[in-house]
């Protein structure tokens, strides 16, 4: 199997895919012959069928997990196996329009301020404060904070795509404070180590486990219950709250590096501001109407 998952990995890099679609196309063929205990080239078209089918019906995986499994195990095998099977062409995994969670300001604020530790203090709000993926801000270098301009530079965001966002003054002098305290010359949240005072020659980031271990804990402690709150969910509330305040929807766009329009639009279904504009409205155009009858 170790020669199918190289195969797999050098034909996924060949195709420019990202590390992250790297690792959950591996993993969806994995779980396939796992699940036969066989290697894959001895998993014929119709197990493969009875795969997906008792993924849908029995582990009743979402559309999103589904559309997963579906393409990285069709990329294997079209591409390693040379495989031109009919029910390639017809896999479809329904799409999911679910609305994403989000947090007042306030509830942001409670949040952050039930956290313990002050380098997960700084990583959670520059999380919020400057719109970032999870990985975005492990992965932050000294170099990749512009203080004149006042500018982060993200590398490598989703689709291998850079973009700079504003980072506001709060957060630069926090971000200042938290490097004193370990003076890292490559991270700007480098792993601290075991003893905690290793984190000055640290070469690699914090591990994704701590900070969202941290988090939880900081959620809970605030009496936040509404579901599907994680770290994400901060982006997700800086973009709402950017457009409550009138930031305009391309800017936003642009901040968040998202490649449609209609992936930035669906913050609109996340906020009420525009909407009580225009009752105010409306109800303005129509004034006077109840009074011809």
């Amino acid at each position: 199997m170790a020669d199918y998952y190289d195969k797999a990995i050098k034909a996924l890099q060949l195709n420019g895919k990202g590390e992250r679609t790297q690792q959950c196309y591996a993993r969806a063929v994995r779980m396939l012959c796992e699940f036969y205990d066989k290697t894959p080239d001895r998993i014929s078209e119709e197990e493969l069928q009875e795969y997906f089918l008792h993924r849908k019906n029995v582990s009743k995986w979402s559309p999103n997990t589904m559309r997963i499994c579906y393409c990285g195990i069709r990329f294997f095998y079209v591409n390693v196996l040379k495989h031109d099977w009919h029910i390639f062409n017809i896999l479809r995994a329904q799409t999911e329009r679910r609305l994403p969670c989000v947090l007042s300001k306030e509830e942001v604020h409670s949040i952050l301020g039930h956290v313990k530790t002050f380098h997960n203090y700084t990583f959670l709000t520059t999380v919020y404060s400057c719109g970032l993926r999870l990985s975005e801000a492990l992965n932050l270098q000294v170099s990749d904070i512009d203080g004149r301009r006042r500018m982060v530079h993200v590398h490598h965001g989703k689709g291998a795509k850079d973009r700079y966002v504003p980072l506001p003054m709060a957060t630069l002098s926090l971000l200042r404070r938290h490097w004193c305290t370990h003076k890292n010359p490559l991270l700007i949240f480098p792993a601290l180590g075991r003893n905690g005072k290793s984190a000055s020659s640290a070469q690699t980031p914090m591990a994704k486990a701590s900070v969202q271990g941290a988090f939880r804990q900081a959620k809970s402690e605030a009496g936040i219950n509404k579901r599907r709150v994680s770290i994400h969910t901060l982006r997700h509330s800086y973009a709402t709250h950017l457009l409550e305040a009138g930031v305009n929807l391309r800017v936003i766009q642009r901040y968040m590096g998202h490649a449609q329009l209609e992936t930035t639009m669906v913050y609109l279904h996340l906020t009420r501001k525009g909407e009580e504009e225009a009752y105010s409205i409306i109800d303005r155009v129509m004034k006077g109407f109840d009074d011809e009858n």
